[in-house]
């Protein structure tokens, strides 16, 4: 058979979501015109709100929510990691971690956030917050990554002597890298809206979250939807540093 000389035309990346990004900000203006009251700004009047306050707003909002987020992913994250692998090592556990898990999922933020702003002090109700956030998904991504280790590998590594811990280091942590970087890529974005959730109750005096509480009470719509707009802004930054850094990390995935 010949092989056919036509070439597939494939899509840019670059343009898919440039043209994804246009058709958002289409349905919001339809939006805006449509939906009755001043609940949805128009995206210019946002865009000049967000000029208008500009860096020297945002900033100190920024600073404090990212360095909250930041300290409850890599808290979250640690405690993740440690359960998964103990896990693998301690398999009798598996009930109980995977339970505690779960509980960390599905504690309602209403009755966590108040306790937890008791219990700590300064912002550390936020990082608990945000840490709270990212940890099931984190915990399970990389469970289901070292249990994605190769058998026949893992035989290997036993017939010459080695226990779960030379399986662990030798085998089951480079398996389970592609699931744990899809994890923490998820996890990156959720500790941003956890640092922010818990701003809503207050104890900090500056954040993305009380900033958008105080443009809420003075009905300033143009400046929430800004404030909501740099804080996704922050979530997509968060993901793309940590989907970069599971490009260096995996080459040979770059190259499949």
């Amino acid at each position: 058979m010949r092989a056919s000389g036509k070439k597939r035309f494939t899509i840019p990346k670059w343009a898919a979501g440039l043209s994804g990004l246009v058709a958002l900000v289409a349905a919001w203006q339809i939006a805006s015109l449509t939906v009755p009251g001043d609940a949805v700004p128009t995206p210019w009047g946002t865009a000049k709100a967000l000029a208008d306050d500009g860096w020297s707003f945002y900033w100190p909002h920024l600073e404090g929510t990212g360095w909250e987020a930041l300290r409850g992913f890599l808290w979250g994250n640690a405690i993740a990691f440690a359960l998964a692998l103990l896990v693998i090592l301690v398999p009798w556990t598996e009930r109980v971690i995977t339970q505690i898990g779960v509980a960390s999922y599905c504690l309602p933020v209403i009755a966590v956030g108040p306790i937890l702003t008791i219990v700590l002090e300064g912002d550390s109700p936020m990082v608990a917050m945000a840490a709270l956030q990212v940890l099931f998904t984190t915990l399970i991504g990389v469970l289901a990554g070292l249990r994605a280790a190769d058998k026949a590998s893992l035989d290997l590594v036993s017939a010459y002597g080695g226990g779960r811990w030379m399986q662990l280091v030798k085998v089951r942590l480079i398996a389970a890298l592609p699931s744990s970087f899809a994890a923490l890529k998820i996890a990156a974005p959720s500790a941003v809206l956890g640092a922010i959730i818990g701003e809503f109750l207050g104890r900090v005096d500056q954040g993305l979250g009380l900033a958008m509480v105080v443009a809420q009470t003075q009905l300033a719509t143009e400046r929430t939807w800004g404030v909501a707009i740099v804080a996704g802004a922050l979530a997509g930054l968060g993901y793309a540093i940590v989907a970069l850094v599971a490009r260096l990390a995996m080459p040979w995935e770059r190259a499949s």
